[in-house]
């Protein structure tokens, strides 16, 4: 079976437009608030450090494998994994990992859409001057009275899935590129003058000890598992997203040294979040609270307090909706390009029928903060609880796991080394050792860390 030089969706213009759309999908919500959050919580500088291990031993290597994958297959995750299956006269069952991919990811974008309405209504508020001089008390009120209202919820989702529809339906060079090409020099300017307005508060200090003071006594083994997690999960790996751009990467474009780039990116972003984001919250006196309530509850308060709060909190919710959209458009991509190569059908209509589906899947995640709120689906989950365990914990996990294995012990060697430039022994050794071994292994930790509370506790 041939494998096909060229995707039928088009390429990418250059390596960097890959690397900007490839960041930007690796560039997310959870790059903002979660990853200066847990290093500061995890030793600091101390995790800091781990994490680049974990990203040079799990990340980059099944990030390789993913881009390696789509580029050789030219198609969605799907139809790339069919076909190098195929080419390997192995088991058809390795199509499903390309399936589960692709699922995952959609699952993801279901909720990821109502989060994102959620920066878009706090772009709004904060345009308006709603949090100028606001209290603890009212700052935490605005982020429940949102939550408590569904049709806010939607109508914010809403506009959000629209604007997904509109830049994926516009395909890879008006579409994807387009997005990037505005999007990304944009998010980075913003962090830049986050940045800069963060050094020079008076908890710039403060907040660097937080991040970056080498805590090597808070280090424990759930610290790695830790850092593990969160170096598979902030690459966007296993979601098809890498697999799908890969596809469009051109041909002696070098995958190892762009993945690598793209990897730190990932991480520059990240630090320098927690950069702009921790002087604020320390020079306010604040609480580094995790999750939705440092973003939603904690900066809206800190901005509201300093001089031109209304400006910089602003630009701060832009950076956020700018960072979730590049991400979303990542996470529709496979699903899409999947349905115009099976049924040959137009790419704005898959995109709006896409669009829809997710809308709707996503309605069960706005509910679950109100009247679905007490409604569980297992255990303590309620619908977004499940969807979110469900797609992060046991999907990801397996899917980068059985990525890794099949990129390095079932894809023909040939294949292998056009498409990685292994061109010496020593360097296929180095790739079976870390990609086949230590990165499946890596995962596999994470995943049963996750899972085997479930029947030990």
């Amino acid at each position: 079976m041939a494998l096909a030089s060229e995707s039928r969706h088009g390429l990418w213009s250059g390596r960097w437009l890959f690397v900007l759309a490839a960041a930007g999908s690796a560039v997310g919500l959870g790059n903002i608030w979660k990853f200066p959050y847990i290093a500061g919580e995890n030793g600091g500088g101390a995790f800091v450090l781990i994490y680049l291990v974990c990203v040079a031993a799990v990340g980059i290597p099944i990030m390789m494998s993913e881009v390696m994958l789509g580029r050789a297959g030219r198609a969605s995750p799907i139809n790339a994994m069919r076909t190098l299956s195929a080419k390997a006269n192995a088991s058809k069952l390795w199509s499903y990992v390309g399936w589960m991919g692709v699922a995952a990811g959609f699952l993801i974008l279901s909720y990821y859409t109502v989060i994102a309405g959620w920066a878009l209504n706090y772009v709004w508020l904060t345009v308006q001057g709603a949090f100028e001089g606001i209290s603890s008390d009212s700052a935490a009120r605005v982020y429940a009275d949102l939550l408590a209202d569904p049709l806010q919820m939607i109508m914010w989702q809403t506009i959000f899935v629209a604007l997904t529809i509109w830049i994926v339906g516009k395909g890879v060079t008006k579409g994807l590129e387009m997005a990037v090409r505005i999007f990304m020099p944009v998010l980075f300017v913003l962090l830049i003058v986050l940045l800069v307005y963060g050094f020079n508060s008076s908890g710039f200090d403060q907040g660097l000890a937080f991040m970056f003071d080498l805590k090597f006594d808070a280090v424990t083994p759930q610290t790695w598992l830790i850092a593990l997690g969160q170096a598979f999960f902030t690459l966007s790996l296993a979601m098809g997203a890498m697999m799908a751009y890969g596809a469009y990467v051109p041909e002696g474009t070098n995958i190892g040294s762009t993945v690598v780039v793209i990897a730190l990116l990932d991480t520059v972003v990240a630090v320098s979040a927690g950069l702009a984001i921790f002087p604020i919250v320390f020079a306010n006196g604040l609480e580094p609270s995790q999750g939705p309530g440092l973003m939603f509850v904690t900066l809206p308060l800190a901005f509201g307090q300093l001089p031109l709060g209304a400006v910089f909190g602003t630009v701060f919710f832009v950076l956020v909706s700018f960072a979730a959209i590049t991400s979303a458009i990542s996470l529709m991509e496979p699903a899409l390009a999947y349905l115009v190569e099976e049924y040959n059908a137009k790419r704005k209509r898959v995109a709006v029928s896409l669009g829809v589906i997710c809308w709707a899947l996503g309605l069960g995640t706005v509910f679950s903060f109100n009247i679905w709120a007490e409604s569980y689906i297992v255990g303590e989950l309620n619908y977004f609880g499940f969807i979110d365990y469900v797609s992060q914990n046991i999907m990801l996990p397996l899917g980068g796991m059985f990525i890794a294995i099949f990129a390095v012990w079932v894809v023909p060697k040939d294949i292998l080394k056009k498409q990685l430039g292994l061109r010496k022994g020593w360097q296929t050794l180095l790739w079976k050792f870390v990609g086949g071994v230590v990165a499946p292994l890596g995962v596999l930790a994470v995943f049963v860390s996750i899972i085997l509370p479930l029947f030990v506790g």
